[in-house]
């Protein structure tokens, strides 16, 4: 539900097609000043008059952003220079390219996690997978295809079993090829060289792919935008794994619908759709943090129906860190329930009229009424059904979940009674309560300092033999991993937490601070501290991985010249030695791939399209993503 906050910047959001109009009206001597001219046009802003923001270049150029009702620069005339050459100038460029990327969101439609304003019919809101809500303009008209001609595409995967999905329109086809264009150069130069111009290009195929209504493929192309940014600028929140997968969601999803096999999950949805949903009775779990790295903060509140379905209300809007810290305790904007979030996490509604989208959000029309229900602790029915199961086998069920959609929403919340062993760096390593049970790794689900989460998780990491219910998300991409989003005492245990009889057996780690009257008196026999196996950092797949990561971060060239340096055969002989012998093929293949750069009598290259790199590149990243899932599987059960 969050992301690492982006660095901070006086400029305001800037819609991604206004930029990428701005870069194309370049020369080409222009171009290779860009990046250049960006460095320090954040730091140089300035307040202007009419609540614009003014840059300047010299004497002779002052750049102007004056942003829209949505607080985000959406057109073309919203940007200004006093330069002759203006609007096709480098300073106007410049300016739009230091600042941050406006979500499309921003110019209609609420934040993916935002709710329909209470007083409004349920008007339904983005996707949560895509992370960038848009709604595809009406009759999804093409737009600029980025170049003639659709060029080749990628073969298409196997799709397996199922039914006939419905068949692109031609703008479609030609947006979604235009964008594995646009990904494969990318790709091809890495972070080194992904500089202003790719990110151009990058963002218009993803308007692009708007315009034609594909906004998940357009949501993919912002999340390798802003990877691409953040890398470039050393940001302390960038991890080259993020982007790895990034780009490979990116060309995973732009290849399938090249290629015309693609249905409505990788289409995607504008606009989250709400249906009725009668008469409910819901119980709150826990609330947890939003905050995006797009200057949205807020909260959601995790709640379970009586027949055990998951719901979810959430107050999400802009406002960062302090919308954040402060939504917790922030009103309930649903059916006139007289209920703050607090309240609401530990309480319950009877809501009559109810809208729920597919994921389980509830919606806040005018038809919906709401009243408080009696909460119910942890220990009944239908919260105790959570702590029933195993962790391995409920983890199981959302690998599943994730290999029938991949890049869907996050994996629905799990329970575990655990005991805990100690602190490895900033994470706490516990034992699940039940025979021949691994090490589990509880990771901050939200790190930033300004939040408990952290703190929490270190109170609790000083008294090993602790007994805990632990309610969080699943890492799916981490072995033995959980993102923890409150705790409470294991019923009948005599060393476990103490907590106030108002909080209900729970604690809200986003919002609550523990204390040491929290905690019982005296040490228990706890465990060995000896940490277990990583098996996904022990197994041989980090050559592949680090292959791959090379690749994102210097392009093409690096991949080449790992290829050169050292024999593949010789390189990929643990992998094929401990039974991944798919993976060794396929990095083989990608680092002969990256090298082959035939020429003609005179030097030039006679093949200079990225397509085949890309493929082979996608390859060995897929075939890497479901090992490490399998790997992942294989950690909760040893």
């Amino acid at each position: 539900m969050s992301s690492e906050p982006s660095t901070q910047s006086n400029l305001p959001p800037v819609a991604p097609e206004v930029l990428a109009e701005a870069v194309g009206h370049l020369t080409a001597r222009l171009r290779k000043k860009l990046d250049a001219a960006i460095e320090g046009c954040a730091a140089d802003a300035r307040p202007g008059e009419d609540g614009g923001v003014t840059v300047r270049f010299g004497e002779d150029a002052l750049v102007t952003l004056r942003p829209g009702p949505s607080g985000a620069v959406t057109s073309a005339e919203q940007a200004t220079c006093t330069c002759l050459l203006a609007p096709r100038c480098l300073h106007r460029a410049a300016a739009l390219g230091a600042a941050p990327l406006a979500d499309p969101a921003d110019s209609a439609l609420p934040h993916p996690d935002a709710d329909p304003a209470p007083d409004a019919d349920p008007a339904p809101d983005a996707d949560p997978a895509t992370d960038a809500g848009q709604r595809p303009d009406a009759g999804g008209g093409g737009g600029d295809s980025s170049g003639g001609g659709t060029g080749p595409v990628p073969e298409p995967a196997d799709a397996g079993a199922g039914p006939v999905p419905e068949a692109l329109t031609a703008a479609q086809l030609l947006a979604a090829a235009a964008l594995w264009r646009a990904a494969a150069e990318a790709l091809a130069a890495g972070v080194t060289a992904g500089g202003a111009v790719v990110q151009a290009e990058l963002l218009r195929a993803a308007h692009s792919a708007r315009l034609a209504g594909l906004p998940r493929a357009e949501a993919a192309t912002l999340r390798v935008v802003r990877g691409l940014r953040a890398a470039r600028e050393r940001s302390g929140g960038h991890r080259l794994s993020d982007l790895t997968g990034a780009f490979r969601e990116l060309l995973h999803t732009a290849g399938l619908l090249a290629s015309g096999t693609a249905g409505p999950a990788l289409t995607g949805i504008g606009r989250r759709a709400y249906r009725p949903g009668g008469s409910l009775h819901v119980y709150g779990l826990c609330r947890e943090p939003v905050l995006s790295a797009t200057g949205y903060g807020g909260v959601v509140t995790h709640l379970l129906a009586a027949d055990g379905a998951a719901h979810s209300v959430s107050d999400v809007r802009p406002g960062g860190l302090a919308r954040a810290r402060g939504a917790g305790s922030a009103s309930v904007a649903l059916g006139g329930a007289a209920l703050d979030h607090a309240g609401l996490a530990r309480g319950g509604l009877r809501i009559s009229g109810a809208t729920v989208s597919a994921d389980g959000r509830l919606g806040s029309g005018r038809g919906v009424q709401a009243t408080p229900l009696r909460g119910i602790p942890w220990t009944e029915e239908p919260a105790a059904t959570l702590f029933a199961r195993p962790a391995a086998e409920a983890v199981a069920a959302r690998l599943a979940d994730r290999d029938a959609d991949p890049e869907g929403a996050e994996p629905a919340l799990l329970g575990c009674e655990v005991m805990v062993v100690g602190a490895t760096g900033e994470d706490l390593l516990v034992r699940e309560v039940r025979a021949d049970a691994p090490l589990l790794r509880l990771r901050a689900a939200h790190p930033h300092p300004e939040l408990p989460h952290t703190a929490n998780l270190r109170r609790i990491a000083a008294h090993p033999g602790l007994l805990l219910r632990v309610l969080g998300r699943p890492d799916l991409d981490r072995a033995a991993t959980l993102r923890p989003l409150a705790v409470g005492p294991v019923p009948g245990a005599e060393y476990t937490l103490r907590l106030p009889e108002e909080w209900l057996g729970r604690a809200d780690l986003g919002y609550d601070v523990l204390q040491g009257g929290h905690f019982p008196p005296g040490t228990a026999a706890g465990p060995s501290a000896a940490e277990g196996p990583d098996v996904l950092a022990d197994s041989p797949l980090w050559r592949v991985r680090r292959l791959l990561e090379s690749g994102v971060a210097g392009g093409r060239r690096a991949v080449a010249e790992a290829a050169r340096t050292a024999d593949p055969r010789t390189a990929y002989g643990p992998l094929r030695r401990a039974g991944f012998t798919t993976a060794a093929e396929l990095a083989t293949a990608l680092a002969a791939e990256a090298d082959r750069r035939p020429r003609d009598v005179f030097g030039r290259l006679t093949d200079p399209s990225p397509d085949a790199y890309a493929r082979a590149w996608l390859a060995a990243s897929t075939h890497l993503a479901g090992a490490e899932r399998s790997l992942v599987a294989a950690s909760w059960a040893w």
